[in-house]
């Protein structure tokens, strides 16, 4: 080995060739709430975000292409009656329940929102929210199986 290869930490490990379920849960929530973050502070610094997807698109001639497009996001957040910024974290279509009967954070402000992200990101990289995403993940599935499998 040469001095530069033998500077590197060298270890044996195998890539997983599918990774589990929760895993691949958990990346889809952490991708969401690092936009709704993006959205979140683009808000306090009086901007607009529009994080961009490719999509294809049909030509004048009938061809394909792929472009890429910016995609608007809805905002997980809204003022409740009393002022207060109100926060409900959402997996795919379906709003996790945190706590029994507990659906929404309350933020307080608008200029609060990013740390909230920053705190509800951390428990998700812990773990913290593994059963919630489940659960809401079965509630999500059932929505899409055939009719006659729901009877």
């Amino acid at each position: 080995m040469t001095q530069l290869l033998s500077t590197l930490k060298w270890t044996a490990a195998r890539k997983q060739r599918a990774m589990p379920d929760v895993v691949k849960r958990r990346q889809k929530l952490l991708k969401k709430l690092h936009e709704q973050r993006e959205l979140a502070v683009a808000l306090n610094e009086g901007r607009s975000y529009a994080p961009k997807r490719l999509r294809t698109v049909r030509d004048a001639d009938g061809g394909k292409t792929v472009r890429e497009t910016p995609v608007r996001i809805k905002a997980w957040w809204w003022i409740g009656e009393k002022g207060e910024t109100l926060l409900q974290i959402s997996y795919g279509s379906k709003a996790l329940e945190i706590a029994k009967g507990k659906n929404a954070i309350d933020v307080g402000s608008e200029k609060e929102l990013p740390a909230v992200f920053d705190t509800i990101i951390a428990a998700v990289q812990n773990c913290e929210l593994d059963a919630q995403i489940e659960v809401a993940s079965v509630k999500l599935r059932s929505g899409f199986k055939k009719a006659e499998d729901k009877k």
